[in-house]
């Protein structure tokens, strides 16, 4: 299968071929046509010459997505987009791991500089950078601080927005006692969860916040919601979490103490994984869009390869509503 078999069932010449493929269309190929060529190449399963291609170019057509860990469903997600991006745009994508949240860690090549063209990095992983930021690649760093020097641009997720929806939703059904589940990372992205929680809460009258900080697990969950269930004082009526793993081990540890949820607490998560609607009741979260995260990152940094301004970007998130959160007890 070659570029010419794709031209002749788009109906273009090869240079416009070429010149989809290779993402320098715009301005110089429409954009009916530019569908049609990549509308045939998927048909044809069509893939560049990519090593003959690096040798015109001077690069590598490889992109670093470092994130810090594999087993969550959130990263999978992230990977999946900007992969399926990077691939429109004739890349391949090295996925790096950063395990345990710790770095700095080794440099994956005996020189980044050399075998990477790019690297797409979510701020959880940020330790593991500090060689990659030395090689002076350019860098897209995903929910990471917009204020960052070092990266060509950030795309966020309004992650403060939708905490704020979480926890306003929660006051208005009356619980004035909550407590955050924080998750216990150093990395921007839970600095500002754990910002956004205690100003809505302050904002309303009469209600206290507790918070219980906890690495990210299942039984983690579950233990730091059972002491702040069974602390001194008051229980609480609500528990926000920062994540829906967090809030999983949380519902473990309220039917392990015999309280119904959400009769009696109520229990919120972020992310909207699938663990959302296999626990019961099904969780009320946070619904982030990971594989358009992924796929935005891919964008901005294919931008500013190709010598174009990378916008740095906030995508939207919603809250989803679902059983595990109702009306405080009286």
């Amino acid at each position: 299968m070659t570029s010419r078999d794709v031209a002749r069932a788009a109906g273009v010449s090869q240079a416009a071929v070429s010149l989809v493929l290779s993402d320098k269309w715009r301005g110089r190929v429409s954009e009916a046509k530019a569908a049609a060529v990549r509308g045939a190449a998927r048909e044809l399963g069509y893939r560049p010459n990519l090593a003959a291609r690096s040798l015109r170019l001077g690069r590598t057509r490889t992109a670093l997505l470092v994130v810090p860990v594999l087993t969550t469903e959130f990263f999978a997600r992230v990977h999946t987009g900007a992969a399926r991006v990077a691939a429109e745009h004739g890349f391949g994508v090295v996925l790096y791991p950063s395990p345990e949240l710790v770095g700095p860690a080794p440099d994956p090549f005996a020189s980044a500089s050399t075998a990477l063209d790019g690297v797409i990095a979510s701020s959880m992983a940020a330790g593991a950078l500090s060689t990659l930021r030395d090689g002076g690649l350019p860098l897209v760093m995903l929910d990471s601080d917009p204020a960052d020097p070092q990266a060509a641009a950030t795309v966020n997720l309004d992650i403060p927005a939708g905490i704020r929806d979480v926890t306003r939703h929660l006051l208005e059904l009356g619980h004035r006692r909550l407590v955050h589940l924080a998750a216990d990372v150093d990395s921007w992205t839970f600095t500002v969860r754990a910002r956004a929680v205690a100003e809505t809460v302050r904002a309303a009258p009469e209600a206290e916040l507790a918070t219980v900080r906890t690495r990210i697990g299942v039984p983690d969950g579950e233990a730091a919601a059972r002491a702040a269930l069974t602390g001194p004082g008051p229980r609480p009526t609500a528990l926000v979490c920062d994540d829906d793993i967090l809030a999983a081990g949380a519902l473990k540890a309220a039917r392990r103490l015999g309280l119904r949820v959400p009769q009696d607490l109520s229990v919120t998560g972020c992310d909207d994984l699938p663990l959302a609607t296999a626990v019961e009741p099904e969780l009320t979260t946070v619904h982030l869009p990971a594989e358009e995260f992924g796929a935005t990152g891919m964008r901005a940094l294919i931008a500013a390869l190709d010598g174009r301004a990378p916008t740095s970007v906030t995508l939207p998130v919603r809250l989803v509503v679902r059983g595990s959160s109702g009306s405080a007890p009286e």
